[in-house]
């Protein structure tokens, strides 16, 4: 069996990884990055936040993301029966970044990829971890690639930026279920003839069915769509056709998609995802640090996944090249604590969404510009802005004001 040293090893190669090895890189630290996948590779998540930009950018991916012509994304629109909200993040109370994009995650995250080997970095795809020990800050993995060659990695620290894989938690039993209740997508990318019709190409859309469900509308810069029906999994039931037949019904049923999209071609099988909430008590122990959405992932209603993914790593990341330093680290303040702070921000937003009570917010016509600013800002990331008050107050904040316009 070959034994192979490094730093730093990070498993899994989506944002998360990427982030974190580019930042690792740019502190020329040694690092291994394994993925049991082969790139590109189809997953979800396909609408940024603008607070993501400064991970990217620190990790060195802003030039080459510029140069894929990916759909600007400006802003994001919400739509109730005849009543709209549009949110422009020109408009946000926080200073920064005003745009990202939308894009299929299958060339960003090849793009991500593409970069750091270029820059030299040791990224291995089709490699699968099969058992992680640790002595002391040390770590000992076992890992195979695609012909079953066993290859053991010994790391001084490990980022676990494995995704749904949630390596780390389901190897030590640090898996807990969310405190969201269970929700399911069926999701298409399609052709997009009619779009200027119904879009401004540079936001999302999110179309209100009810309380519970909701559509994804996500344009794309070279004239495809994604569509996506997020609800419990009782709304699906009594679908009992084709993944493709299931989709067209979803379509006809709701009068913002059936306009758009009847009839048009679907550019793969649809697909259903569900039980993507997950959660874990612990984001960091001695050897190892979590993040993305290994530590939580919440639900795709505002876009969160990637922003916590890219945020989270660029945090630790940098840590973690203060450890390899022997510099001291304070995990908890440093780390935990200030992405607590972030999720539970967006879990707020979530659970007020799926309760109504920011459904009546946003369709409000009493809503100050002010506020609207503020909660804009939260919509683009900055979720860490304390002297934003519905970031400091959230909880108090957004249920006083759907009180207020009720």
């Amino acid at each position: 069996m070959k034994t192979e040293e490094t730093d730093v090893l990070i498993i899994g190669a989506g944002p998360a990884g990427s982030v974190a090895a580019g930042i690792l890189n740019n502190h020329k630290i040694s690092t291994i990055v394994v993925e049991k996948e082969r790139f590109p590779r189809f997953v979800i998540g396909e609408s940024l936040l603008p607070r993501c930009m400064d991970a990217l950018e620190e990790a060195g991916f802003l030039d080459d993301l510029e140069k894929q012509g990916f759909q600007t994304k400006n802003g994001a629109l919400f739509i109730r029966g005849e009543n709209i909200c549009d949110f422009s993040f020109d408009t946000q109370f926080t200073k920064g970044w005003n745009h990202t994009w939308q894009m299929q995650r299958a060339r960003f995250d090849k793009c991500l990829t593409d970069n750091l080997e270029n820059r030299g970095v040791d990224l291995r795809f089709e490699h699968t971890v099969k058992s992680i020990e640790f002595d002391g800050s040390d770590s000992t993995t076992l890992v195979t690639d695609k012909e079953g060659n066993e290859i053991t990695i010994k790391a001084k620290f490990i980022i676990d930026a494995s995704g749904y894989g949630r390596v780390i938690p389901r190897l030590f039993g640090l898996d807990r279920p969310s405190h969201l209740p269970p929700r399911k997508t069926i999701l298409v990318h399609l052709k997009d003839p009619y779009r200027q019709k119904f879009q401004q190409p540079d936001r999302i859309h999110a179309v209100v069915q009810s309380k519970d469900t909701w559509i994804w509308i996500i344009p794309f810069s070279d004239g495809t769509t994604s569509v996506g029906f997020v609800s419990s999994p009782e709304y699906f039931e009594g679908l009992n056709g084709s993944p493709e037949e299931n989709m067209r019904t979803l379509i006809s049923r709701e009068k913002e998609t059936r306009e758009r999209f009847d009839g048009v071609d679907f550019l793969f099988e649809p697909r259903t995802l569900g039980g993507w909430s997950m959660s874990t008590d612990k984001f960091y122990g001695e050897g190892f640090v979590l993040t993305g959405n290994v530590t939580e992932f919440l639900d795709p209603i505002f876009s969160s996944g990637v922003t916590l993914a890219a945020v989270s790593s660029g945090i630790a990341a940098n840590l973690v090249a203060k450890k390899i330093r022997g510099e001291k680290v304070d995990w908890e303040e440093e780390y935990m604590m200030p992405m607590e702070d972030g999720v539970d921000v967006f879990r707020t937003y979530v659970m007020a969404w799926y309760d109504g009570s920011l459904q009546k917010i946003f369709f409000s016509s009493h809503i100050e510009e002010t506020i609207k600013a503020q909660i804009c800002s939260v919509l683009a990331g900055y979720v860490w802005d304390y002297s934003n008050p519905y970031v400091r107050k959230h909880k108090e904040r957004v249920a006083k004001l759907a009180q207020m316009v009720e």
